[in-house]
């Protein structure tokens, strides 16, 4: 509970406001059976019309004025809960896109995306409501039980001995509850994953006749869930039922005693009145606090999930220049005996990197140098390392081994946002975003307009994005639905080569073109973008075979660097692709 109070000592103030006004709401509303009790014992039998109305309008005004102050506070702190949501969210996010890679890989996008959304959402429900009920309702369990005690202390301790037994009660049961709203989360991270995953791969479903299999599979995952809530929700409800049956037992004697008490002459009437509502009172203050508690277990538990996101420490700060290491050439990249093993939860390794339950190596020795300018093509199997290079290269992971250089300075030396300025890079998955086709080419950077026509006659976009009426102002529908998978390719390559990138890195990025655009391309980065450094990562040997260099992997070790007559000459494997491809083409 600590991460939600850290949000709201900024409106310390604010809020002993909030709880004065809530808290002079709930005095009110304690003083209105006693004052009932007051006419009808001591108004009512008089027979005094004036005196009866007068202390009527009393009544009238104090339940006005207690509902005016009640409002007036709930819709405050609704105000203060929205405010502090708001912020958690957006250091929330802010931590989010800036995790590395591995902490990326650890908390899982769908855990993110749940911590969004609905533990978000009961940080919110709890700060609104325990200023709602956090005041109201021990001033009505606790006030209710002192009015009585000054009304008629014979029967007044019959609600000192069940008040405590029940509030025993509240807190021990509430207190389990905390590991299991926790369990329900975590449930939920992975409903969200599986929807998710449908979702971004519902053609990949529909046309693999996969529909029934998913949707078991989503009901699995959905009985699980619905199966820890429902346990949850048993154990967070019991203390409703137990408080009932206490109270409406303390209410049963309460009323027989005081039956006894009145024709005894020893209580009146209003007294048994007033006490009625009390209980009622007092009833609802138990009630309340066993909402309380229960959106606290929630809220304690979302709380503790969102500020392990929010406190995760930075791994890949910049470091000193002094600790950085000396660089060992003049070329513009440089990477020098590098290895790399990604973490046990990450997505981006693969099966073949296990052997005997130990997560393997995905690259080894990598060692390459660009002088700037230059081009290298990189090519390999599916799972060869190919965009771990990039991964490093732009510092989202650090390398297990060895060092990297850019523009003669170790990786790990550069801030994080002026390393990525000096890129262009089209992504193995990259994503095209609901905006206009300008914006999403610009993509926050201070990009004339002037420019975005020829960068996208380079990619090859212009053609198709000039047949809109509406032109670079055309809307593009999420993850670009409304484009072409070869339209969306040239897409993202017109965002990559519209800022003139130092170093430009195109992943898998021609897969979806034609062979004659795929040519066009090629020549257009030549001529046009010749002091860039070029890294194009590709399953096409005719993609890359004019590149200055290339680089064949297989399971993360280099099998051979030279050009394509090189290779085709020391890479037997090489070969073997270029002959099987060339061939197919033939």
């Amino acid at each position: 509970m600590r991460f939600i109070f850290s949000y709201l000592k900024k409106y310390g103030w604010y809020l002993g406001f909030i709880v004065l006004v809530k808290l002079a709401g709930s005095l009110l509303e304690l003083l209105l059976p006693y004052v009932l009790e007051y006419m009808v014992d001591e108004v009512a039998p008089v027979g005094d019309a004036w005196r009866a109305v007068a202390w009527g309008i009393v009544m009238i005004v104090l339940a006005l004025a207690c509902r005016w102050l009640n409002v007036f506070a709930n819709r405050r702190s609704s105000g203060v809960a929205k405010d502090a949501t708001y912020r958690i969210r957006k250091d929330l996010f802010w931590h989010s896109v800036n995790l590395s890679g591995s902490q990326m890989d650890d908390f899982g996008l769908p855990s993110i995306t749940s911590r969004m959304t609905s533990d978000s959402y009961n940080i919110q429900n709890f700060i609104r409501s325990i200023f709602a009920m956090g005041v109201r309702a021990p001033i009505l369990l606790l006030g209710g039980i002192v009015v009585t005690l000054s009304l008629d202390p014979a029967m007044a301790a019959v609600l000192c001995v069940i008040a405590p037994i029940v509030i025993v009660c509240v807190v021990l049961i509430s207190w389990k509850g905390i590991p299991l709203f926790d369990a329900v989360q975590q449930r939920l991270d992975t409903v969200v994953r599986i929807m998710r995953e449908n979702i971004t791969g519902i053609l990949v479903v529909k046309a693999l006749s996969k529909e029934d299999y998913e949707r078991r599979r989503f009901a699995q995952a959905n009985r699980d869930l619905t199966r820890q809530e429902r346990t949850a929700s048993i154990v967070m409800t019991m203390p409703g039922p137990v408080m009932n049956f206490f109270l409406n037992v303390g209410l049963t004697i309460v009323v027989i005693v005081g039956a006894y008490r009145v024709n005894a002459g020893a209580a009146k009437p209003g007294v048994i009145l007033s006490f009625l509502i009390y209980f009622n009172m007092i009833l609802q203050g138990a009630m309340g606090l066993n909402r309380i508690f229960m959106m606290l277990s929630k809220a304690n538990a979302s709380a503790n999930r969102i500020a392990l996101v929010v406190n995760c420490p930075e791994d890949l700060t910049p470091i000193p220049a002094a600790e950085a290491a000396p660089c060992p050439g003049d070329g513009h990249i440089i990477f020098d005996k590098v290895c790399f093993r990604y973490g046990e939860n990450s997505t981006a390794a693969t099966s073949a990197q296990f052997a005997g339950g130990e997560r393997q190596m995905s690259l080894q020795d990598i060692s390459f140098s660009l002088a700037k300018g230059s081009s290298l093509g990189i090519i390999g199997a599916t799972g060869c390392g190919k965009t771990t290079i990039v991964n490093l290269l732009m510092r989202f992971y650090d390398a297990t081994e060895g060092h990297i250089f850019v523009n003669g300075r170790d990786v790990r030396s550069y801030d994080r946002d002026e390393l990525h300025r000096l890129f262009g890079v089209v992504f193995q998955n990259d994503v095209v975003f609901a905006d206009t086709i300008a914006e999403n080419i610009r993509f926050g950077r201070d990009v004339p307009d002037s420019v975005l026509p020829r960068a996208a006659a380079d990619a090859c976009a212009a053609e198709f994005i000039e047949q809109y009426d509406d032109g670079y102002r055309h809307a593009a529908a999420i993850g670009g639905a409304n484009f072409s998978g070869g339209q969306k390719q040239r897409l993202l390559i017109t965002r990559a080569l519209a800022a003139k990138p130092e170093i430009l890195v195109l992943d898998d990025a021609s897969s979806a073109l034609d062979y004659k655009t795929d040519a066009l391309l090629r020549r257009a980065i030549r001529e046009h973008y010749r002091e860039a450094t070029t890294i194009i990562i590709a399953q096409r040997v005719s993609s890359i075979l004019t590149l200055d260099k290339i680089l064949m992997l297989q399971e993360g070790k280099i099998l051979g660097l030279g050009t394509h007559a090189e290779l085709l000459e020391s890479c037997p494997a090489y070969r073997e692709i270029y002959e099987a491809q060339m061939g197919e083409g033939e």
